[in-house]
């Protein structure tokens, strides 16, 4: 087969793969909390014909060498941990954190997960959970039944107003958990992602202390998805996999007509 159908057919590969990864973003440009992906490319191996710098003759070396390569590949897709936009609902339930940090989540098997999707409401315990699965927000937080209002400061400080008292009651503490390499977060999907050996363990602090970001109730966090640039990323690997394909066709074109000459 000639080299240049398995260089390009590399190329189609790697094409796609960035095309699912643009229309995933495109996809969640509304869930709150989102943090895009972005592909990262890496070229293949090379076939080293003449060495740079070998011996021509007695007294001179090549000045370049002869490397043929083998294409591209996908390797890794990066998260985008940037800030979103705030939305402001009013909700008191609704929970964003600006700067540094996620929320703790603790899963049906007892693991822990973590989010930057503050979109919470309440079981039929009283617990703070997530408004998808329900699982239940750590430290656990339960209000009581006769709440009337609900406030969570800056710095994750939880109260309530119950009926019939004049002071509002302490009902707990939020914190929030942190990674020297957030990237290395694995997602898992319900806005969820799980630590692994190269993000590091979480580091638990109060919002608003040590580099962690602070909270502002009744606002929302939303997917720092630009449209407009990852539709231009959607063009631009459109445009790369016509290009491809336009090289397997010339390719195809020239052994047909070796064939028929021959």
């Amino acid at each position: 087969m000639h080299p240049a159908l398995w260089i390009a057919k590399t190329g189609l590969d790697a094409a796609q793969t960035d095309v699912s990864v643009v229309s995933n973003n495109l996809a969640n440009a509304s869930t709150i909390g989102f943090k895009k992906d972005r592909a990262v490319f890496e070229s293949l191996l090379y076939q080293n014909i003449n060495q740079p710098g070998g011996r021509s003759s007695a007294d001179t070396e090549l000045p370049s060498g002869l490397m043929l390569g083998a294409g591209s590949k996908v390797v890794a897709t990066q998260k985008a941990h940037t800030q979103g936009n705030l939305l402001t609902t009013e909700n008191a339930l609704d929970l964003s954190i600006q700067g540094r940090g996620f929320f703790e989540i603790q899963q049906p098997d007892g693991s822990l997960a973590y989010t930057r999707n503050g979109q919470f409401t309440l079981n039929d315990q009283g617990n703070i959970v997530t408004p998808g699965a329900g699982f239940v927000l750590q430290p656990v937080i339960t209000l009581p039944q006769d709440a009337q209002q609900v406030t969570i400061s800056q710095d994750g400080e939880v109260s309530a107003q119950l009926r019939g008292q004049a002071t509002p009651q302490v009902l707990g503490q939020l914190n929030l958990a942190d990674f020297i390499n957030p990237v290395g977060l694995q997602p898992i999907g319900q806005n969820l992602y799980v630590e692994t050996a190269v993000s590091g363990a979480p580091v638990q602090g109060v919002p608003g202390l040590e580099g962690l970001g602070t909270l502002s109730q009744g606002t929302l966090e939303t997917s720092n998805v630009n449209v407009t640039e990852e539709l231009v990323n959607l063009i631009e690997s459109q445009r790369l996999y016509e290009m491809n394909s336009k090289v397997i066709s010339s390719v195809d074109q020239m052994l047909g007509q070796v064939i028929q000459q021959l």
